[in-house]
């Protein structure tokens, strides 16, 4: 089969794409044949080594991918039959014409729902509904401030919180407002400029009750200061590229709270692998997500998809910030 091929640490674009023997099928598991996986800009972390997971090399890269099932592993209880849509997470192995990932973390895709879109499902969307849900327990009718919301966790952000009933305050690039605005966002602000006033105007004062960072560095402590009573912060990630520091005295001063969520830790990335300890939740939020997309509450989109030998152009459009959606690239396709 076909696949990107890491052999050691390096720069994303100098990946090599070679033919190379299907994974072997594990106990557990579920071979996939890959329809597309997603492209991420951890994706080239993980290449270079300086990703908190190391896979052994040489490997190929990619942990989210939309496909159909090819086989499971005999001891897998109440398999999937051949043909089965599907999107899944895996460790590593997605930039490949097949993979192999656990059958707890293959989830399968109703009819009707387009599959290449599915690749935001593994990972981007129960990233924001997991700290949206289990870290902010956003209820109904509360405010919520998203950051980075015309990209791929904070536009998953935006809908999800619509879906729960939440009023969202989104936050993006002036020329992208357009995004978040379709998917009901409440109101939309330009992240080139301050949002401190904006949000207490937009809330009459009150503030937020829940904040989904995608960004940290410098909005950070603006944000503790649009944080209402007993409000929480989320930071998952530091897109803008600074790990800030946290001033503890706002915390009790304003009675709010800072949370953290790692997605990767419900699906064994963190150490430990408590994969199969955290998988009935996981798929439960899962089921709920899959609901809301065949309900029409969410909208994952594929902005751009590229045959796999044109892996260099589809990170070249995530490292640009231009996509809408998710950039994905397609095994089965050639150039």
């Amino acid at each position: 089969m076909r696949a990107l091929v890491c052999e050691s640490w390096r720069e994303f674009d100098e990946l090599e794409l070679k033919d190379i023997p299907p994974p072997p099928l594990r106990p557990g598991g579920v071979a996939i044949r890959v329809e597309a996986a997603g492209v991420s800009f951890a994706t080239q972390l993980v290449v270079q080594g300086k990703y908190q997971r190391k896979p052994p090399l040489p490997f190929t890269p990619g942990t989210e991918i939309a496909g159909t099932v090819l086989e499971s592993a005999p001891d897998v209880p109440d398999p999937l039959p051949p043909g089965t849509r599907v999107f899944a997470v895996l460790d590593w192995g997605g930039m490949a014409e097949q993979a192999v990932a656990d059958a707890i973390h293959v989830v399968p895709i109703p009819d009707g729902l387009p599959l290449p879109a599915a690749v935001a499902m593994p990972i981007s969307y129960p990233t924001a509904a997991s700290a949206l849900i289990w870290r902010a327990r956003l209820e109904p009718g509360q405010w919520v401030l998203v950051h980075g919301a015309a990209a791929g966790v904070g536009l998953a952000g935006v809908e999800i919180a619509k879906a729960l009933g939440a009023r969202v305050i989104a936050r993006c690039g002036a020329a992208k407002r357009q995004v978040p605005e379709s998917r009901g966002a409440d109101v939309v602000l330009d992240s080139a400029q301050p949002f401190r006033d904006a949000v207490r105007e937009a809330t009459g004062g009150a503030g937020v009750s829940a904040i989904l960072d995608t960004l940290g560095g410098p909005v950070f402590d603006e944000n503790l200061r649009c944080l209402g009573d007993g409000g929480t912060l989320v930071t998952i990630g530091f897109a803008a590229g600074g790990i800030p520091t946290l001033p503890i005295n706002l915390l009790l001063l304003k009675n709010i709270a800072v949370a953290g969520l790692n997605w990767g830790t419900y699906v064994g990335w963190s150490p430990g692998d408590n994969r199969h300890l955290h998988a009935p939740r996981a798929r439960a939020l899962w089921q709920q997500l899959v609901e809301w997309w065949a309900a029409g509450k969410l909208r994952p989109e594929v902005h751009a998809s590229h045959p796999l030998e044109r892996f260099r152009e589809a990170m070249a459009e995530v490292r640009g910030r231009s996509a809408v959606g998710r950039v994905v690239l397609r095994p089965g396709e050639t150039a």
